[in-house]
């Protein structure tokens, strides 16, 4: 080994010192998280991760107690309805990772006897888990070499290294340098975790706390003072609206109309209101499939509700079912029974505002 390479190495294996050192000082309690010299639990690690994609741990918490309460084990999990497991992640959003959540389970007990791969090659083939979480349950769950690189490691690789290259085309670079950084440490689970966390709670989006953290003095966007303007990121486009209308149809006995909504896609197996299709055209389209006899009138207020990909608007219309009204599909609910239901937040958002009105 060269002095140059050699120095390398004593440096990043001084780092990995320092941010495990920290880790055991600060970290958090998670419901998910095993206690400090206690083995994870790879089902709690898994289902986190999967939680986690895109949504908060605070946000996170109350579901993943509520799940493992009700499914303590994979095979429990497994072995319920599709509908009982989107009903619980209502409210969650992205429901396409609910749909696997329960596929996921049901491929782990079919394959593997229900117990999770330590391999990333036999978890990323798994349906749901990609390259970010079969590296997070490897490392984690198995204490195994695998580098998980998600926004909070990309921010604090970033910032250490001072790359000025935008998101996402520096993806690539982000993950050779945290490779790096995580090679060869004595603890990749910790490793792992405390990577996250110093992104998490210290290397923060805005207003970084770079005195508490334990790689200040090495971090060269600190250095040069521009640690809160990375990274960067490319433009993006402006994001499409799409426009459509949806229908509070409401009986005598104050429930109102919902049904489960067929084919793929988006909301796919959840339960709507009904709803026209949704276009780019900026007048909403008409119609409803249910009873020429309903007479609907528009609510003073639209919704509007933001995806990934689009904005959406939607008009209410509303209507009042007379006696001897029979739906062509759905079902009357009232609002204490939702909870029994797989509803999206959007529509709840439409149901909030329908009853919190005079409807019909």
């Amino acid at each position: 080994m060269s002095s140059s390479k050699g120095s390398r190495a004593r440096h990043d294996k001084s780092l990995q010192e320092e941010l495990l050192a920290w880790f055991d000082r600060h970290r958090r309690a998670m419901p998910w998280r095993a206690a400090k010299g206690k083995t994870p639990d790879p089902y709690h690690v898994w289902l986190s991760e999967i939680m986690l994609q895109q949504t908060t741990v605070a946000a996170v918490g109350p579901y993943f107690i509520k799940f493992v309460s009700k499914w303590p084990t994979v095979k429990k999990l497994a072995a319920t309805d599709l509908d009982d497991v989107l009903a619980a992640w209502a409210g969650l959003g992205y429901y396409a990772r609910a749909r696997n959540l329960h596929k996921c389970a049901q491929a782990v007990v079919r394959d593997f006897g229900g117990k999770f791969p330590s391999a990333v090659e036999d978890l990323i083939a798994l349906p749901g888990i990609g390259p970010y979480t079969a590296a997070a349950v490897s490392s984690i769950a198995f204490n195994r070499p695998a580098v998980a690189v998600d926004g909070n490691v990309e921010r604090v690789v970033s910032r250490f290294f001072a790359i000025e290259e935008p998101l996402p085309s520096s993806k690539e670079k982000i993950r050779a340098h945290a490779s790096k950084l995580a090679a060869d440490n004595p603890r990749p689970s910790d490793f792992t975790q405390a990577f996250m966390e110093l992104g998490a709670t210290v290397c923060s989006p805005k207003k970084p706390k770079c005195v508490s953290c334990p790689w200040q003095k090495s971090c060269a966007a600190h250095q040069s003072g521009i640690a809160e303007e990375l990274p960067r990121r490319s433009k993006s486009a402006q994001k499409p609206v799409r426009y459509g209308r949806v229908f509070w149809i409401q009986n005598k006995s104050q429930e109102f109309l919902i049904e489960k909504r067929a084919g793929k896609g988006l909301y796919e197996g959840l339960y709507q209101l009904p709803t026209t299709d949704w276009t780019e055209n900026a007048k909403a389209p008409e119609g409803h499939h249910h009873d020429a006899r309903l007479r609907f009138k528009r609510l003073g207020a639209d919704v509007r509700h933001s995806f990934t990909h689009f904005d959406l608007i939607l008009e209410i219309w509303t209507a009042e079912a007379q006696k001897g009204f029979r739906p062509r599909k759905g079902k009357f609910v009232s609002a204490g029974d939702l909870e029994n239901y797989a509803l999206p937040s959007l529509m709840h958002k439409v149901v909030r505002m329908c009853l919190g009105r005079k409807t019909a």
